[in-house]
């Protein structure tokens, strides 16, 4: 059974940074793309930023520059590091993997990122 597991939220001041990490039960080569989305009260869940099994990136204008995800293959592992936190960063980060022979999107439960002085 394929699991996401979020991890890595909390409670920072604006311009600080967090690292999300998102830990799959299996290989990630099983997805064609992983993602990170993002819910904000009252809100619709938008694309954060997006990686590849090539390693191509994609990210939302609103993060570009400040956030960077990554992937370690041999963890199993996709991350999200963010810095220059703002206030509007605030939500619930969601990872998302699409696999890759079926185009199955796997969600993870989400991790609470609050950015607040």
């Amino acid at each position: 059974q394929v699991q996401l597991v979020e991890s890595g939220g909390g409670l920072v001041q604006p311009g600080g940074s967090l690292r999300l990490s998102c830990a799959a039960s299996v290989s990630i080569f099983a997805f064609n793309a992983m993602g990170w989305y993002r819910q904000a009260p009252g809100k619709q869940r938008e694309l954060v930023a997006s990686i590849y099994r090539g390693r191509s990136t994609n990210y939302a204008d609103s993060v570009k520059g400040r956030f960077t995800i990554s992937r370690d293959n041999a963890k199993n592992s996709v991350y999200l590091q963010m810095n220059s936190l703002k206030s509007e960063d605030t939500a619930v980060y969601y990872c998302k993997g699409t696999q890759y022979d079926s185009g199955v999107d796997y969600w993870g439960k989400g991790t609470l990122v609050t950015v607040s002085s």
